[in-house]
């Protein structure tokens, strides 16, 4: 049911039950679950990932896995997200640590938002970032997102990000 996709260095894939271990990992973590719903225990990380792979199913969108396609490995997750009580669907990210630097976020949310847009007809997205989280603001600023407005968020002050309209520049399929 999940499409799989490709940029230049990402395949864009459907879950596997491997993947479990550096996503839970992401979540063990304070610096890098904070900005993605916080640390939490294994089994919750394992309710976290069924969650994303459920949303495929409910909303026929979501979250892909990104692999390397140099090293096969599990690099983190990018996609689209619009749980219940979300503001409006969003284009979200997240890397394993050590993936971190190298665009990867910045291709795979671009390829995300080009499916979005050419494969669901979408036309428009926002990414709900922590004011806090500078690095994922650099990451939404690099595809075009401007922010638009604030609000209380998990917490945090977050901006509302919003993403340039599917008919503001040339999208790559």
């Amino acid at each position: 049911m999940i499409p799989t996709l490709e940029t230049e260095r990402l395949a864009m894939r459907g879950w596997r039950e491997n993947d479990f271990e550096p996503f839970a990992a992401i979540y063990a973590d304070e610096a890098r679950a904070r900005f993605v719903g916080g640390v939490c225990s294994r089994e919750d990380a394992w309710r976290k990932m069924a969650a994303i792979v459920g949303h495929w199913e409910i909303r026929g969108y979501g979250f892909w896995a990104l692999e390397s396609k140099a090293s096969g490995e599990f690099v983190g997750w990018t996609g689209l997200w619009n749980p219940e009580g979300h503001p409006e669907r969003e284009l979200g990210w997240a890397l394993v640590a050590n993936a971190e630097g190298q665009g990867l976020a910045s291709e795979a949310a671009a390829r995300a938002r080009a499916y979005a847009y050419l494969g669901l007809g979408w036309p428009s997205l926002v990414s709900l970032i922590a004011l806090e989280n500078k690095a994922s603001i650099r990451v939404a600023e690099r595809l075009g997102a401007r922010l638009e407005s604030t609000i209380p968020y998990r917490g945090d002050a977050c901006g509302i990000f919003r993403h340039p309209p599917a008919g503001a520049f040339r999208l790559a399929g």
